[in-house]
């Protein structure tokens, strides 16, 4: 795709300052321009780079003025951060806006489609599925029986939806993920052996949700697992059957959350946290890094370590940890001295 100057002006109701018929058609950082390109200056500290780089249009703070001459045609606005990520959304927008069916495909008669729809080639849409409007399948997606997906949403290439699983409007689920597959639920018998308890409940994604790739959401054993509405799940997310995320909450890469816990609203959890099964993680709560939490914790709880606790003694119990090796050798030579008195007094 090709924009000139003129028109990625009239999208940020800025001002062209050069040639307004320059073509653009890739983005780049200001450093890396090439001929081209699209970039954009925000932070004074890169203002040297903007008489250096090769690429063709740069988009500029109205109050930018430049010391000497420059090569690069400028598109003047009152926040080149902000329009630049504009931008970038639009050019997301016109990149992703594909429609129609790709062949080959299986969409079973008992399927409703709406309008606007795109569906990519080797993609299989089960019996009684329900997609809204404007959404967007892409190639090697399985969509399972009596599934449904409200208006707006993007499935990426390779996405697995097993049966009966709902999900509201705006969503976006990447890659790899697979939503509904069974809990990991399994009884032993007389014998010792394992035996697969049904899983017969289902996944309940509400608006505005985002997964990233290769993670997975267990179906229930019974009832729903539910990932409440603005949830945003980065890349390689475990979360297991009958877990609750509630809305607004974020959590990083390679975490898992075990069966039948509930997370509250606008919680942050960072990567490879592991969280145990049945217990209730409160609202607003913050948990760092590579924490393991095995307890439940009230509102507006930070904490981390593994079992974690609270972050500041945490932080306080760390320099300890840190001079260990210090505090034992000191406390050997006390012991040492001590035994060395007695000595001379006995």
């Amino acid at each position: 795709m090709k924009f000139t100057a003129k028109q990625i002006a009239e999208i940020l109701q800025g001002e062209v300052v050069g040639n307004q018929e320059e073509l653009v058609s890739k983005l780049s950082k200001i450093e890396e321009g090439e001929k081209g390109s699209l970039t954009f200056l925000a932070n004074p500290k890169y203002n040297s780079y903007i008489y250096t780089t090769r690429a063709s249009i740069t988009i500029v703070n109205k109050s930018f003025i430049p010391e000497k001459e420059i090569e690069t045609t400028l598109i003047k606005v009152e926040d080149a951060y902000k329009s630049f990520s504009t931008l970038l959304e639009y050019y997301n927008q016109v990149k992703n806006n594909k429609v129609g069916r790709e062949e080959p495909h299986y969409i079973s008669k008992t399927a409703n489609i709406g309008s606007n729809e795109y569906i990519g080639a080797f993609s299989y849409i089960g019996e009684n599925v329900v997609v809204g409007e404007n959404v967007k399948i892409y190639p090697n997606s399985y969509i399972g029986d009596n599934v449904t997906i409200g208006d707006n949403c993007v499935i990426f290439a390779g996405v697995k939806i097993y049966s009966e699983t709902v999900i509201g409007k705006n969503c976006k689920i990447h890659s790899g993920s697979i939503i509904g597959s069974d809990g990991f639920g399994f009884a032993p018998d007389e014998n010792g052996e394992y035996k697969a308890v049904p899983q017969t409940g289902n996944v309940i994604i509400e608006d505005n949700v985002d997964i990233g790739s290769n993670s997975t959401i267990d179906r229930a054993t019974l009832g729903s697992t539910i990932i409440r509405k603005g949830v945003k799940l980065d890349n390689q997310i475990q979360i297991a059957h009958n877990v609750e995320v509630g809305k607004n909450t974020v959590i990083a890469s390679q975490s898992g959350i075990a069966g039948s816990t509930k997370v509250g609203e606008n919680c942050m959890i960072g990567g490879q946290v592991g969280i145990v099964g049945h217990i209730s993680i409160g609202n607003n709560v913050k948990i760092q890094a590579q924490s393991g939490i095995g307890r439940n914790l009230k509102d507006g709880d930070v904490v981390q370590g593994s079992p974690a606790f609270g972050y500041s003694d945490w932080n306080k119990s760390y320099v300890h940890f840190k001079n260990l090796p210090k505090t034992i050798t000191t406390l050997n030579r006390i012991e040492k001295e001590l035994n060395s008195l007695k000595n001379r007094n006995e």
